[in-house]
């Protein structure tokens, strides 16, 4: 591979002192990992200058170098030399597959890193929560400890008032809405009973916490209009491997209801070609869920497996087509959906992509679905869960208006008891 790319010049850089020996494993493997013909060169002319730049830090041997060599090569500013600092995040990456540089598990914890390592143990041996639900919760104990200043000050726990939970929560209350701030206010809640279980924190602070007030139903329905879900999926260009994989995913989403988790853990055994049926491990509720294989839904994935989805050893069904490629992170899905909305012109009120789910069972009930049949499609236990993607508009709410009794209209002067 480098002497494809470097029929005159490859020697020069399989001779580097350092870096000359994986010079060309590196340049076989960012091609595996999707990146293009002239990223590639580009990185791996920036091998040469590395090579010089860690030599100057004191280091001899390939073995030898260490994550902060790596660091002290980058640029302070990322933007003030892109090349240089993409070569060394994936020539990073590239040693930590191969396993040149050391575990950074050996690395002594600090303080805070401690505490969040012992609390997810909780949260996962004790508590069995999802990886995303895990995450939510770390998210915001590290905002916390980072708040009270824990890493500098560790008695910061020990001393912890209800007067600081206060201030965080305020903090908090600025930055995020209602509902956000409830999902927060009960993460917080929980660490506090750890903390005390644990003896690092005083006893009763989590009666501290205050929940915001959410009423059931207080929110406008959120359902789109299905002609509108349809120019949205009429208007992605499937002349791409980009165009055909956002295709799949947002039709999958609006014909089954799935939700942007569901998407993400797909695998490729998940479609059952022969029994005709879709396998779905619902993230949210643990539950396998069975559904029907149209031939519609059949066509797109065939059309996207065979044309969009890259050559890759990873078994999820919808894969990054940018370099590196692999597996979506959490907000890719929702990354997905924003670009085409706004690459197709369309004014929607809501941007979050669960939209899509609640236009399906709204779909399905104007189709005249049965409730029970619209749960069982998105997965759910209770027909409570259901009826709240079912919130209809003014217009349905028209339809089923009842005339006033006898007869009265505005304009009759109605008697009144003396």
């Amino acid at each position: 591979m480098l002497v494809e790319l470097f029929p005159k010049a490859h020697t020069r850089f399989s001779s580097l002192p350092l870096l000359g020996s994986i010079a060309d494993s590196f340049t076989q493997w960012l091609q595996q990992q999707g990146y293009r013909r002239g990223s590639i060169r580009q990185y791996v002319r920036e091998l040469a200058r590395l090579d010089a730049m860690i030599r100057l830090l004191g280091t001899n041997s390939l073995s030898d170098i260490s994550r902060e060599d790596l660091i002290a090569c980058r640029p302070a500013n990322s933007q003030d030399n892109r090349i240089l600092a993409g070569a060394i995040s994936t020539l990073e990456r590239y040693l930590d597959a191969h396993s040149f540089l050391p575990s950074s598990c050996l690395d002594p914890l600090s303080p805070g890193d401690a505490v969040l390592a012992d609390y997810k143990h909780f949260l996962t041996d004790v508590r069995g929560l999802s990886r995303s639900t895990i995450t939510g919760h770390l998210s915001t104990v590290s905002c916390f400890l980072g708040h009270l200043g824990y890493e500098s000050d560790p008695s910061r726990l020990v001393e912890l008032k209800a007067c600081d939970i206060e201030t965080f929560i305020t903090y908090l209350g600025k930055r995020h809405c209602r509902g956000s701030l409830q999902h927060e206010a009960a993460q917080l809640r929980g660490f506090l009973r750890f903390g005390t279980a644990m003896g690092i924190l005083p006893p009763g602070l989590d009666a501290c916490v205050d929940t915001p007030r959410l009423y059931r139903l207080e929110q406008l329905p959120r359902a789109l209009p299905w002609e509108n879900i349809c120019v949205l999926l009429d208007s992605i260009d499937r002349s791409t491997p980009m165009g055909l994989r956002d295709h799949a995913m947002l039709f999958l989403i609006a014909t089954y209801g799935l939700r942007a988790c569901d998407i993400r853990s797909l695998r490729l055994e998940d479609i059952r070609w022969r029994q005709g049926e879709i396998q779905v491990a619902q993230c949210k509720t643990r539950q396998s869920l069975v559904l029907p294989l149209t031939d519609t839904a059949g066509d797109v994935l065939i059309q996207y497996l065979r044309d969009g989805r890259p050559q890759a050893p990873f078994r999820q069904l919808f894969l990054r087509v940018r370099a590196p490629i692999g597996p979506f992170k959490s907000t890719g899905v929702h990354d997905v959906f924003t670009g085409c909305v706004k690459r197709s012109g369309l004014k929607f009120p809501f941007t979050g992509i669960h939209c899509l789910r609640h236009s399906y069972a709204l779909h399905l009930l104007r189709q005249g679905t049965p409730l029970k049949t619209i749960g069982d499609l998105l997965g759910h236990r209770t027909a409570e869960s259901t009826c709240v993607y079912l919130r209809l508009d003014i217009e349905d709410l028209r339809e089923v208006a009842l005339d006033v009794p006898g007869g009265c209209t505005s304009s009759q002067n109605l008697e009144v008891p003396q």
